[in-house]
């Protein structure tokens, strides 16, 4: 088995998006309501927003990308992609680095309390155990392959060199069939897998 790429999380939640929808998801813009922005009516919203009127891609205000990756209080949940039909699946709970198992279409939390290797050792008796007890996180559609990515970056800023020289950022490929998937989470190996809705 290829060792799985593991991303970091900067401190937020991480992200998976399709891949074909890279450039609707913006990231972290300074201007966002976490870091002190506004709109020019101090509040942000329409009068001081995106062109869809809910604030932060071009920088004048409002809620950015980031900031609503922030707002996902259960282990997993869809956002919508500005100006896509389809939506960003949102790995909630504590920010914590990530790899994509494809053979289980299960993502891998580490939970501090194993080093990776035991940690991945142990995934397939998770899946198998029927005593394993699941969350339901609801649905999620993509139309193919998507990337695993921490939430404050911009899809369009993968691959390119940060202006520091301190490398480019972190992501991994999810390598899926187009379809919609049930989304399942086991909290204490860490786990959230992805399930073929049967339509």
């Amino acid at each position: 088995m290829n060792t799985p790429v593991r991303v970091p999380s900067m401190g937020g939640p991480l992200i998976v998006v399709p891949r074909s929808a890279l450039a609707a998801w913006g990231g972290c813009t300074p201007e966002a309501l976490i870091l002190g922005g506004s709109g020019p009516d101090g509040t942000g919203g329409p009068d001081g927003s995106g062109p869809d009127g809910t604030g932060g891609p071009d920088g004048t205000g409002g809620p950015d990308d980031y900031d609503r990756a922030c707002e996902v209080e259960g282990w997993a949940e869809t956002i919508a992609l500005r100006g896509s039909r389809l939506r960003a699946l949102v790995l909630g709970g504590e920010p914590a680095t990530t790899c994509y198992l494809p053979e289980h279409r299960v993502f891998v939390r580490w939970t501090g309390g194993y080093d990776w290797d035991e940690q991945l050792s142990a995934v397939g008796g998770l899946l198998a155990d029927p005593a394993t007890v699941w969350e339901e996180c609801g649905s999620w559609e993509t139309d193919g392959p998507a990337v695993l990515m921490d939430s404050a970056e911009a899809g369009t800023d993968l691959g390119v060199p940060y202006p520091d020289g301190g490398g480019i950022p972190d992501e991994a490929p999810v390598p899926l069939p187009a379809g919609r998937w049930r989304v399942r989470s086991e909290v204490t190996g860490g786990l959230l897998q992805l399930l073929p809705v049967n339509r």
